[in-house]
């Protein structure tokens, strides 16, 4: 119908902050597996900054937890099983890497130091303009913080 907006062709929400609107909730969710999903939850609260949402399991398994990212967005992530097929499982612990989108990297660097983050690369600014380090988890991923928030769209 001529004049009225097309929901495929108009946005109703913006990525720009500027802009006044919020994103849309987030519809990713990154997810990996832990051999110590309990130690590395709190590792990623401590550490990183990641707020527990929820963890399902009892005693050392955890079937399913989502920790939430204060700025948005956030991961899943549960117990390594034994009898899953390898084939068919999620990423293997260590395997997994984020870039996590920060307004202020130098608080989540310091933080990730005194809680005694393995830091693999310091702080330093791109080529393309993003402050931002990296550090690495007891499990062995990577994790990447930094102000580069992606092309607008």
């Amino acid at each position: 119908m001529p004049g009225t907006p097309n929901s495929a062709t108009t946005p109703t929400t913006s990525s720009n902050p500027e802009s006044g609107k919020q994103p849309p909730a987030p519809q990713v969710w990154p997810s990996l597996r832990a051999r110590d999903a309990r130690a590395l939850i709190r590792f990623l609260v401590d550490a990183f900054g990641f707020e527990e949402t929820v963890v399902h399991g009892d005693g050392d398994l955890v079937q399913h937890a989502e920790l939430a990212w204060p700025e948005g967005g956030g991961i899943m992530l549960g117990s390594v099983r034994e009898d899953q097929d390898p084939a068919n499982c999620p990423t293997p612990p260590g395997a997994f890497s984020a870039y996590v989108v920060t307004a202020d990297p130098d608080a989540v660097h310091a933080r990730a130091k005194a809680a005694g983050a393995e830091i693999t690369t310091e702080l330093r600014v791109t080529d393309y303009g993003s402050r931002d380090f990296a550090a690495r988890d007891p499990e062995g991923n990577r994790w990447y913080f930094g102000t580069y928030r992606g092309e607008p769209r």
